[in-house]
C-alpha cells in the first residue's frame, strides 16, 4: 500500500488538501520522515461538469488545481486570482453566454485548452494531465470518470421558463437560483454508461489512507460514490477510510449543503452524514469520522454505529489550522506516525494545534 487517496469536491476539498500537502512538507522538515514524499491522489467530483458556450467547464477540477497551484481568486475559494471578465461581456454583448454564470477571462484559457484537447480525442483523464503540468498541484490529479456524468436536478416547482418536473443542470439550481427553488430529487445524467476513470479503483484500493474531506455529502462526494466500482473499492480496501465533517454545530461549513441534504432525506448534522456515509462494518464508507468540538455530544451515537469518532476544532481557517486537521485526520487512521507524536510542542503549535 502508498500514499493517500483524497476523494474531494470543490473549495472545502482543495483547501483541505492545500492543508494536508503542508502539513506533510512541515513533517518532512522537521522531522527528516517521509512527509511530502508520500504520493497524494485527489479524485474529483465532475458530477458538475457542464457545457457553456461551446466550452467544457469542470468547476471542482479547476478549482482544486488553482488552489494547490496558487493561482486562486482567495477571497471566493474558486476561479483565477486579478480575474477581469472582457470577454464574457463581449460574449453578451452578442445575446450569447449565461448571465448567471459569467466566466473570467483567465479562466476561460482554461476552457479552451481543455475542450481543444477533448475534441481532438484525449480523454477528461489526458487533458487534466495535460492542464496540471503548468500549475503543479503537488498531487496526482484524477476525474472521477471520463465519461460525462452531469449532476441536475429535479424541479418541484415552475419557475421561470422552467416546469415542475423538469431537469436543470445543478450548476443552474446551485448558482442562478441559489439552491432555493423547491426540488426532489438529484439525477445522475449518463451515470449509467460510465465508468471509473484510469486509476480512480486502484488508488483508493491501494492507499495506506483514503480522506473524505469536507466537501458536499449529497453532489459532490455522492456523485463519486455513484460512480461504479467507487462504493466497491472503498469496503475492499486495506487503509483506514476517515471522513471530516462539513457540518459545524447544524451550520454548513460553506455553501448550501444543507438543501441538498434536506431534498434527500439526511439531517444537516454532522451526526446526520456520519449516518448517511455508515460503518465499513456494516457496508458503508467509514471507518472514522472527525466532528468538531462543538458537536461532541454525538460522538457516542456514531461510535455506537460503528465509527470511529472524536471531537477537534474543525473551522479551516487558514493554512495552518487545515493542516492540523489533516494530521488529526491521518492519526485518526493510524497514518505512520502521524501528528501530534510526530512533532515537537513548538511545531504543533505552528500548524495551529494545541501545544
Amino acid at each position: 500500500m502508498t500514499g493517500i487517496t483524497v476523494l474531494a469536491g470543490g473549495v472545502g476539498g482543495a483547501r483541505f488538501i492545500r492543508g494536508l500537502l503542508g502539513y506533510l512538507a512541515e513533517e518532512q522538515r522537521s522531522t527528516d520522515g517521509p512527509g511530502s514524499t508520500v504520493p497524494v491522489t485527489v479524485i474529483a467530483n465532475t458530477g458538475d461538469d457542464m457545457w457553456l458556450t461551446g466550452l467544457r467547464i469542470c468547476p471542482d477540477l479547476d478549482t482544486i488545481m488553482y488552489t494547490l497551484g496558487g493561482g486562486v481568486a482567495e477571497d471566493q475559494g474558486w476561479g483565477r486570482a486579478d480575474e477581469t471578465r472582457r470577454t464574457s461581456g463581449e460574449i453578451a454583448a452578442y445575446g450569447a453566454g449565461w448571465d448567471w454564470f459569467t466566466l473570467g477571462d483567465l479562466d476561460l484559457g482554461t476552457h479552451i485548452v481543455r475542450t481543444d484537447l477533448l475534441r481532438s480525442g484525449r480523454t477528461l483523464s489526458e487533458a487534466t494531465e495535460i492542464l496540471a503540468r503548468r500549475w503543479q498541484p503537488g498531487v496526482r490529479l484524477l476525474p472521477m470518470s471520463d465519461n460525462a456524468v452531469e449532476t441536475n436536478v429535479r424541479l418541484a416547482a415552475d419557475i421561470d421558463e422552467h416546469r415542475a418536473g423538469d431537469l436543470i443542470h445543478f450548476e443552474e439550481w446551485w448558482v442562478r437560483y441559489r439552491a432555493a427553488a423547491p426540488a426532489t430529487e438529484f439525477v445522475q445524467v449518463g451515470l449509467e454508461h460510465a465508468e471509473a476513470a484510469p486509476g480512480v479503483v486502484e488508488a483508493i484500493r491501494d492507499a495506506e489512507v483514503v480522506i473524505i474531506p469536507p466537501s458536499n455529502p449529497v453532489v459532490s462526494i455522492g456523485t463519486i460514490l455513484a460512480i461504479p466500482g467507487v462504493r466497491d473499492a472503498l469496503r475492499d480496501t486495506d487503509a483506514r477510510v476517515v471522513g471530516v465533517s462539513p457540518i459545524i454545530g447544524g451550520r454548513v461549513v460553506r455553501g448550501m449543503a444543507d438543501r441538498c441534504l434536506d431534498i434527500v432525506g439526511v439531517e444537516s448534522t454532522a451526526l446526520g452524514v456520519g449516518l448517511l456515509y455508515g460503518s465499513r462494518s456494516v457496508g458503508g464508507i467509514l471507518d472514522g469520522w472527525l466532528v468538531d468540538e462543538t458537536d461532541a455530544g454525538v460522538v457516542a451515537d456514531l461510535q455506537a454505529a460503528g465509527i470511529r469518532a472524536s471531537a477537534h476544532p474543525l473551522w479551516m481557517h487558514d493554512v495552518p489550522t487545515t493542516a492540523a486537521i489533516a494530521a488529526t485526520a491521518l492519526q485518526t487512521a493510524g497514518f505512520r506516525a502521524a501528528y501530534p507524536e510526530s512533532l515537537d510542542r513548538q511545531t504543533i503549535a505552528d500548524l495551529g494545534g494545541t501545544s
